[in-house]
C-alpha cells in the first residue's frame, strides 16, 4: 500500500442520498482548477484551509480583532471578512470568538486518521451505500484519494469518484482501479461556452471520459454523468442535446444513468462570507416545467440506449413554467 498521504478535507458530510447509490458518507476535499460561475461551494475552491465569518453568530464584539497579530480582519458596514493574504491560520481569532461566528474551512488530516473517520459510518451504509470521495476537485489530491480509495475497498465498502475530469487521465485511471462508481460532470459541450462560465476548455474533460469507458465497460464499474441544470448557462436544449449526442455515440456501453440536478440558490450566504458578489443570487429555482421538459428531451435523445435519465434537487413548483 502507498505511504500515507496528507489530505486537506472541506468536510464530511454523513448519510447523504445524492452522491450515488444508497445512504453514503461523503468526503469533500479542498482545492478547484475550475472556476464554473455558479459554484455552490465557493469555499471548496481554495486549497488552503481558511477562516469564515458567519453573519447570524456574530454579536460584534470585535474579540477577534483584537487578538489578530496581522491585521486579516476588515470590519465594514457589511460585516467582517478575511484577508487571506494577510491570514497566518493562526486561529487566535476562532478560538477568541465567544458566539462562534469564526469558523475555519478546511483541515488536513493524516490519511490513515481520515479512514478511521470514514469507517465510523459503515454500520448504516447497508448493501449499496458507501463513501464518495468528492471536492472541489478530489484529483488536485490524488495521492489522497486513491490511498483512501483503495483502504476503503480492502475494509469491504462502496466506493465512489466525484470529479470533474480536468485532470490528466493517469491520475484518474488510477484512482478509478478502487472504485466502484465514476460519478461524471459534463457541464457544457461547447468548448467557447464552458471556457467563459467555469474559467476552463472541456476538451481534457471529454477525452477523459472518451478514454476511461472501455476500462469502466470491462470492469463492470459503473459511470453516472451529471449535469448541473443552470438558468441561463447550461439549461438551454441545444446543450442537453449536444451532451446527449456524445453520450449515446461515445460512452453508451459504459454510462448507466445520466443526472439533471437542479441549480439551488442556498449557498448565497457563503458568498457574502467570503465577500464575493455572486452573480446568481438573484437567480429563481428551475422550475419543475422547465425539468420536465429537459428531462423528455434528454431521454427522447438518448432513447434506444441503456442511458436512464434522473432529475435531482429541489424546483419551483408552476403549472405553466412561466412566472
Amino acid at each position: 500500500m502507498l505511504l500515507k498521504p496528507l489530505a486537506t478535507v472541506l468536510d464530511i458530510q454523513r448519510m447523504s442520498t445524492e452522491d450515488g447509490p444508497g445512504l453514503r458518507t461523503t468526503l469533500f476535499l479542498k482545492g478547484c482548477n475550475l472556476r464554473c460561475a455558479w459554484c455552490h461551494n465557493p469555499e471548496s475552491i481554495d486549497a488552503r484551509p481558511v477562516v469564515q465569518w458567519n453573519k447570524v453568530r456574530c454579536i460584534g464584539c470585535h474579540s477577534c480583532n483584537e487578538v489578530c497579530q496581522n491585521g486579516a480582519l476588515v470590519f465594514s458596514e457589511h460585516g467582517i471578512f478575511i484577508t487571506a493574504e494577510n491570514c497566518a491560520l493562526c486561529l487566535a481569532c476562532v478560538e477568541e470568538c465567544p458566539s462562534g461566528a469564526l469558523n475555519v474551512k478546511g483541515e488536513v488530516f493524516e490519511a490513515e486518521r481520515l479512514l478511521t473517520e470514514l469507517l465510523k459510518d459503515r454500520a448504516y451504509f447497508g448493501e449499496d451505500g458507501g463513501v464518495t470521495i468528492s471536492g472541489g476537485e478530489p484529483l488536485l489530491q490524488p495521492e489522497a484519494v486513491t490511498w483512501l480509495l483503495e483502504a476503503l475497498k480492502k475494509a469491504g465498502l462502496n466506493t465512489a469518484l466525484d470529479t470533474a475530469g480536468l485532470v490528466k487521465t493517469d491520475l484518474l485511471l488510477r484512482a478509478l482501479r478502487h472504485a466502484d462508481l465514476l460519478l461524471y460532470d459534463i457541464k457544457l459541450m461547447d468548448d467557447a461556452e464552458h471556457r467563459r462560465h467555469t474559467g476552463g476548455g472541456n476538451a481534457q474533460i471529454l477525452e477523459n471520459l472518451v478514454k476511461t469507458a472501455p476500462y469502466l465497460k470491462e470492469s463492470g464499474k459503473k459511470l453516472w454523468i451529471r449535469t448541473p441544470i443552470i438558468p441561463g448557462s447550461t439549461d438551454s436544449k441545444e446543450n442537453i442535446r449536444a451532451i446527449a449526442a456524445f453520450l449515446a455515440g461515445s460512452v453508451r456501453d459504459a454510462a448507466e444513468r445520466w443526472e439533471l440536478c437542479a441549480f439551488n440558490n442556498l449557498c448565497r450566504h457563503k458568498y457574502e462570507s467570503l465577500d464575493w458578489d455572486w452573480g446568481y443570487k438573484e437567480t429563481a429555482l428551475v422550475t419543475d416545467y422547465a425539468m420536465a421538459e429537459l428531462l423528455l428531451l434528454a431521454a427522447s435523445e438518448l432513447k434506444g440506449s441503456n442511458i436512464e435519465v434522473y432529475g435531482t434537487g429541489s424546483t419551483r413548483s408552476t403549472s405553466t413554467g412561466k412566472e
